[in-house]
């Protein structure tokens, strides 16, 4: 007989409900909020808010889509943390309610945790999956880790970001070339119409497996700063340029720590996921070191590496086979590691 999980995810400013089959997705429906773009970074109050308006549509229409009755869900998963503590609340109090409503066990699962698993969301039953142990680069606005997974429970973070993380970088040196909110993916698409060698930022040195990448923004921030004494139009002139050795100098940082956790270690597969693995430079340089290196390396689709119930469902229905509920009682938590 078939597990079906229902995936509730209501971090940050997406709201988004999924349903699984042992694994395979039967959908994925995700409500995304443009009013934050005002402001130039999202906005909790207003995020909150939203949530409150879309998460009943929303979920809904994932069970619609998924053609099931709700009387077949065997769990409810939904995001305990990290997260906004307003929008986690909507999801966590909404995910409650229904599981007292229909009788089933309801699993928290760590956002983080979510990213980590995502390669096991199956879209058939051919799509491969990791074996373990497997080595994870989890990049995202809040977070870089280097993450050896053993199994769906068993996580060891061999590295992290000490200060700033790298979604983060791309977002801040983004919004100081005036570049629209989220600058991520605006960076990424000038990018490719830029010399990378043009500008050279600080590579910051940290121990171990570790990341740091507050020197970087401020290298950025200054080169921008002293330029435009000089020029004040040296941002629209070189904007390509920039936003090209900005990225260069990001993956390098990243794939500089990632490379040696991965030489050091002997593990054969990696894998990378959270929302800066959208970005098309991080993805083909794991891609180009996998294939110098005679490596199994699994690249997220992109609608997988931004904030989806999806990878909280497949996270969720692993604690469900383990037997892993979570107290009614239970609060969100808006920090934590993996």
């Amino acid at each position: 007989m078939s597990t079906i999980i229902l995936g509730i995810e209501s971090s940050c400013d997406d709201t988004s409900a999924a349903v699984i089959e042992d694994c395979i997705l039967r959908s994925n429906v995700i409500a995304s909020q443009k009013v934050h773009e005002a402001y130039g970074g999202v906005v909790p109050e207003l995020a909150s808010r939203a949530h409150q308006q879309n998460i009943v549509p929303v979920v809904s229409e994932a069970i619609r889509q998924a053609g099931i009755d709700k009387s077949q869900i065997n769990a409810i998963a939904f995001t305990r943390g990290p997260g906004l503590p307003g929008s986690l609340h909507v999801g966590t109090a909404f995910a409650k309610g229904l599981a007292l409503a229909l009788g089933i066990p309801l699993v928290d699962v760590n956002h983080l945790h979510g990213h980590t698993l995502s390669h096991f969301i199956k879209e058939d039953e051919h799509t491969q999956v990791p074996g373990f142990p497997y080595l994870c680069l989890l990049i995202s606005g809040g977070n870089s880790q280097i993450i050896k997974v053993n199994a769906p429970g068993d996580m060891q973070v061999l590295g992290q970001t000490i200060d700033d993380a790298a979604g983060e970088a791309f977002d801040k040196c983004a919004k100081s070339m005036g570049l629209p909110y989220p600058g991520g993916p605006i960076i990424d698409r000038l990018a490719h119409e830029g010399n990378p060698n043009h500008f050279k930022f600080a590579h910051p040195h940290v121990d171990g497996y570790n990341y740091s990448f507050s020197g970087l923004k401020t290298s950025f921030l200054y080169t921008l700063r002293d330029q435009l004494k000089l020029n004040p139009n040296f941002v629209e002139e070189n904007k390509a340029d920039l936003a090209a050795g900005l990225q260069k100098t990001i993956i390098e940082i990243l794939m500089d720590k990632f490379s040696k956790a991965i030489a050091d270690t002997g593990i054969k597969t990696i894998a990378i996921g959270g929302g800066v693995s959208a970005n098309s430079g991080v993805r083909e340089a794991v891609q180009q070191y996998a294939d110098r290196h005679h490596l199994k390396a699994f690249i997220p689709k992109r609608s997988f590496t931004t904030d989806n119930a999806a990878m909280i469902a497949v996270a969720g229905y692993f604690k469900y086979l383990d037997h892993q509920y979570c107290d009614i009682t239970l609060p969100p938590f808006a920090r934590v590691t993996i």
